[in-house]
């Protein structure tokens, strides 16, 4: 398996419109080969930052899920709504609830 966490800061007063990209991203995901779980977090103290949270079959099928054309189109959309992404770690997803 293959994971992925990182943390976005959403220009200031976007954090909303932000996640609603990425909310409508993990329903493409849907139709993504290998996608185990995609999930969008929000700090409560912090009004513009946002963790993402994945795990996919492989990092091959993650690379491939930035071809699908409703991601490329969502990523055009999100990319304004950014002000930084300041970390972000690849993980060994070892398992868990909801993981095969």
């Amino acid at each position: 398996m293959y994971g992925r966490t990182g943390k976005i800061i959403a220009q200031p007063g976007q954090r909303d419109a932000l996640v609603k990209v990425l909310l409508r991203a993990a329903e493409a995901l849907g139709e993504a080969e290998g996608c185990y779980l995609y999930v969008v977090g929000q700090v409560p103290d912090e009004t513009d930052m946002i963790w993402i949270t994945e795990v996919w079959r492989s990092a091959a099928d993650h690379r491939a899920s930035l071809d699908l054309e409703a991601i490329q189109a969502l990523i055009r959309d999100g990319r304004p709504l950014i002000a930084s992404m300041t970390e972000s770690y690849e993980v060994i997803p070892v398992g868990g609830k909801g993981l095969p």
